[in-house]
């Protein structure tokens, strides 16, 4: 055939074209993914949120408030997968420790829902300070070296 040279080097162009389109593509969407924030910063500004409702509802003994929102901060959303292995990557050794911490803020979360379903202030004051501990000593240990590593922030 006198044009098949001509359009093999066609499609030769075209599948190294979209190569090398698909190839940039990535690296655009790698670079945009480092600067999007994490899924985990949605989640921790929820908890925020989700605190704040809690210390008002105990201000106010409004123990159904603080019940229905203690699960909340119990079973809150976890990150992505490739969130998630790209976290557990930097914290590395660390891992037990950062899975700890959630472990802990789970279980005081659960036991605040528990003593505000009983209405049972001193109960709910003892579990809330124990969650409000597990939160500080997480931020102490992580939160500055999170900021540094993936928002560049000092």
């Amino acid at each position: 055939m006198k044009y098949e040279r001509t359009f093999k080097t066609i499609v030769a162009v075209g599948v190294i074209g979209t190569l090398l389109a698909t190839v940039s593509s990535m690296t655009w969407a790698d670079d945009n993914a480092e600067a999007k924030p994490l899924a985990l910063r949605k989640i921790m500004q929820d908890l925020g949120k989700n605190m704040q409702v809690i210390t008002d509802g105990i201000f106010r003994e409004d123990w159904e408030l603080v019940s229905k929102i203690a699960p909340l901060v119990a079973d809150h959303p976890q990150p992505p997968l490739g969130e998630k292995m790209r976290i557990l990557s930097f914290v590395g050794t660390d891992a037990g420790k950062f899975k700890g911490y959630d472990e802990k803020t789970h279980q005081a979360a659960q036991a605040l829902g528990q003593a505000a379903t009983r209405q049972d202030g001193p109960a709910v004051i003892s579990a809330f300070a124990k969650l409000q501990n597990s939160c500080l000593a997480c931020h102490q240990g992580f939160r500055e070296p999170f900021l540094e590593h993936f928002y560049d922030k000092r």
